[in-house]
């Protein structure tokens, strides 16, 4: 997933590797010091793409834009996701899972859907 951040030196993306719950949040682990985590807690808005498609093949993926909040705690249920997502062992309850980060998550407020097959070049936005 690539976000997009501004902060004092300008606009920021940033790839992180995301999870979701079923009320399409997403979430991610980043350290406190990383350029888009500092812009996060002084302008929470921002924008972001997930694109699930490949050459050759039709344009798909998801534009959104949304707001952010820092988690406190390991929240073991977001990194059972996370390190399946990355094919890792799943962590133990005593694993220290952060290392130093944080867990941020994304509440979105409109996403618009791309998807070649199905509706063209013409977007679907769904406000949230």
């Amino acid at each position: 997933m690539s976000l997009g951040t501004k902060d004092e030196g300008g606009v920021w993306v940033a790839d992180v590797i995301y999870v979701f719950d079923d009320d399409l949040n997403l979430y991610w682990m980043s350290s406190p010091d990383a350029r888009h985590s500092n812009a996060i807690m002084k302008n929470n808005a921002i924008a972001g793409t997930i694109t699930a498609s490949n050459q050759g093949e039709d344009n798909l993926g998801i534009q959104f834009s949304g707001v952010v909040k820092k988690i406190e705690g390991p929240r073991f249920d977001l990194a059972k996701k996370h390190y399946l997502k990355r094919n890792k062992p799943e962590p133990k309850e005593t694993d220290d899972v952060l290392d130093g980060d944080f867990w941020y998550q994304l509440k979105p407020q409109v996403i618009e859907l791309i998807y070649e097959k199905l509706f063209a070049f013409n977007k679907q936005k769904i406000n949230i």
